[in-house]
């Protein structure tokens, strides 16, 4: 018979639709048979005088009135709305709350009437008995569905998952596997460092400690997978989790959770992959979205190098707030395309945008694309940013990273554009190549024109994960082929931020900038090249070194071992946001800075028939005063601040 009622459950999707239709009716049958068994044997196993005198006609009255309480309030607390079989303590402690209210309803009403009459402590044990009966069949039913739901998907085994944390996240989250039928997971140890906790169990769950052995015991379970469910991590502790419990050789995933607004369930919850981003040593920067939005709205904005890594987050986050136009320029229209199909596909003909395939070297063209659009905001984002490449093309370098910043700010003060912030990078910071040291030039230029009517600011950052070009990608193509992993040399180390966090601290120099500003934003600690590399690889699920080489192949032309730190000047003031800083520094002229585009257009001229670059960059120091040879700063990289900070990260 039961083999039979469950094929019936699994194959009939006919008699779930009825029964679907038909569950608060079938519910309340089923309460009500449980009230009229309880009600009628707790009677007549009562020893109490008062219920013995009462006629059969009195107790009938008396259990009607109770189960009208019982039902009225099971009703106005939802009981019957709940889907049982999902149900989780939260349903079960609402189906209590409602009987206690009604216990008192029903004692209270039948003292005060005089046709009516009951013993208290008669009623309060039916009711504790029906209300237990109740939850009985709930839990039964619950139990039941779920085996049967198994025997459903026998044919799909589901991983035995290790939570790294036993508090309420990850409790929540394997209650949550427990109970969702289309789950791959299934809970099988809690990993905790609560001495409390550890040793006993959790909804069943047994809690093991993280002590030094706990690699041990989960390589002795059949476990698949470790899900990390431990709230408020920051990226150092993500690290450390990760490089620990990866030795296990299982696949790592984190819980990703919001919780409502009254923090009394979690929303948006996924289990997902680890990222890179994950395991940058600090937290993201967070900047406050509605300002944002607010000060964006109805704007004209326009972005050059739109279609870029940078430049397309931009655009990403100007188009949620509603921008009155958004003006891309891109000289290269694949990535222009692509962003404005994207754009298209995301806000249609709510958003008016306008692309134009234009370089910023083009002095004429800018004129016409800022004469006709007249944005009020301008974000410079268009520039080479390779170092080797650069190295070999210096003039390329200077035509489009400092002409073509002249040229846009140029364009952005005769057409009365409110605010210009240009994208900087901490390769500027006393360079050691001729980009870094083209940048250096550009944030000059936008130095200079503090006396502007338009409020002029440049933004200055690191290594920006996943950007076109950037180590992530390149990483990531290399293990695809199998590696090895190139790096240039494995004492590099890089400060790292991510696309998003880049754009927003961009778009908020946008609101601050006033005159002149330079924008820095604290890094954090520095990343170390080769153990970004060796994390890629295990987020691969490989082993780095054996399954995946990494291998040096000598640092690049202009190239140095390590970035400055941003933040370290004293000539820092901390803004409202305490991880972006403004850097005062005594600006040049405008006239010093048309005095150094003269030596370098000169330098240009004489280049003009040859492809090195000794020109150019004997240009670049004579007019960016930190120019620096790599090979002297390189040399001494161990006695350096980011070195030693380096070396401390465990």
């Amino acid at each position: 018979m039961f083999a039979l009622i469950k094929k019936m459950i699994v194959k009939s999707d006919e008699l779930k639709k009825i029964l679907s239709g038909r569950r608060k009716p079938v519910l309340m049958l089923i309460d009500l048979f449980i009230m009229v068994v309880v009600y009628t044997v707790l009677t007549i196993m009562y020893n109490g005088s008062v219920m013995l005198r009462l006629n059969f006609v009195d107790k009938v009255v008396n259990f009607a009135i109770l189960v009208a309480f019982l039902f009225i309030l099971r009703l106005i607390s939802g009981i019957y709305s709940s889907v049982w079989r999902y149900a989780r303590s939260y349903s079960y402690l609402k189906l209590i709350i409602a009987d206690i209210i009604s216990c008192i309803f029903y004692i209270a009403f039948t003292r005060l009437m005089p046709w009516t009459y009951t013993s208290g402590w008669h009623s309060v044990t039916v009711v504790c008995v029906i209300t237990l009966g109740t939850l009985a069949s709930r839990f039964v039913y619950q139990q039941i569905y779920s085996k049967l739901k198994n025997g459903r998907n026998v044919e799909r085994d589901k991983i035995n998952v290790a939570i790294i944390g036993a508090g309420r996240v990850g409790t929540m989250l394997a209650e949550e596997l427990r109970v969702n039928e289309n789950s791959r997971y299934k809970p099988y140890v809690f990993i905790d460092k609560d001495p409390e906790k550890v040793g006993n169990r959790i909804s069943g769950i047994r809690v093991i400690g993280a002590q030094s052995d706990v690699l041990k015991q989960i390589t002795s379970m059949p476990i698949g997978e470790i899900i990390i469910a431990t709230p408020d991590l920051d990226g150092e502790t993500k690290q450390r989790l990760y490089n620990f419990y990866s030795q296990s050789g299982l696949p790592i995933k984190i819980y990703d959770y919001a919780f409502g607004k009254d923090s009394s369930e979690i929303r948006d919850r996924r289990i997902r992959n680890i990222k890179i981003d994950d395991l940058l040593f600090r937290e993201p920067v967070m900047l406050v979205e509605n300002i944002s939005k607010e000060y964006y709205k109805n704007k004209r904005v326009l972005v050059t190098g739109g279609g870029g890594s940078i430049g397309s987050e931009i655009c990403r986050q100007i188009a949620r707030c509603s921008p009155e136009q958004l003006i891309i320029v891109d000289i290269y229209e694949n990535n222009a395309y692509d962003i404005q199909q994207e754009l298209f596909r995301a806000y249609g003909d709510e958003l008016k945008l306008a692309i134009e395939v234009a370089s910023v070297r083009d002095r004429d063209r800018i004129d016409d694309i800022f004469s006709h659009y007249k944005p009020e905001i301008v974000f410079h984002a268009a520039a080479h940013k390779h170092v080797p490449l650069m190295e070999h093309n210096g003039c390329e370098a200077i035509k489009n990273n400092i002409i073509g910043t002249y040229n846009t700010a140029d364009m952005a003060e005769k057409y009365s554009a409110e605010k210009f912030i240009l994208i900087s990078t901490d390769k500027a910071v006393n360079p050691t190549s001729i980009m870094g040291a083209s940048k250096r030039m550009c944030e000059m230029i936008v130095q200079s024109r503090h006396d502007s009517k338009t409020s002029f600011a440049a933004v200055r950052f690191g290594n920006v994960l996943g950007s076109n070009g950037s180590v992530i990608p390149l990483f990531k193509k290399q293990i695809e082929d199998g590696g090895p992993i190139t790096v240039t040399d494995k004492r590099i180390i890089r400060y790292f931020m991510t696309i998003p966090e880049a754009a927003q601290l961009v778009m908020h120099a946008g609101m601050l900038a006033k005159r002149g500003e330079l924008f820095i934003l604290d890094m954090g600690k520095p990343v170390k090249i080769v153990e970004l590399a060796e994390n890629m690889i295990r987020l691969s699920g490989l082993v780095p070194y054996t399954d995946i080489d990494i291998v040096e192949i000598g640092l690049r032309p202009g190239e140095k071992l390590y970035e400055e730190l941003l933040i370290k000047s004293e000539k820092l003031s901390v803004t409202e946001n305490k991880m972006i800083f403004i850097e005062k520094d005594t600006p040049f002229t405008r006239g010093e800075v048309d005095d150094k585009l003269e030596t370098l257009r000169s330098a240009m001229f004489s280049a003009e028939t040859t492809i090195e670059s000794v020109d150019i960059k004997e240009a670049l120091q004579s007019v960016v005063p930190d120019f620096r040879d790599p090979e002297e700063v390189n040399k001494d990289a161990y006695n350096s601040d980011e070195m030693k900070l380096a070396e401390m990260i465990v």
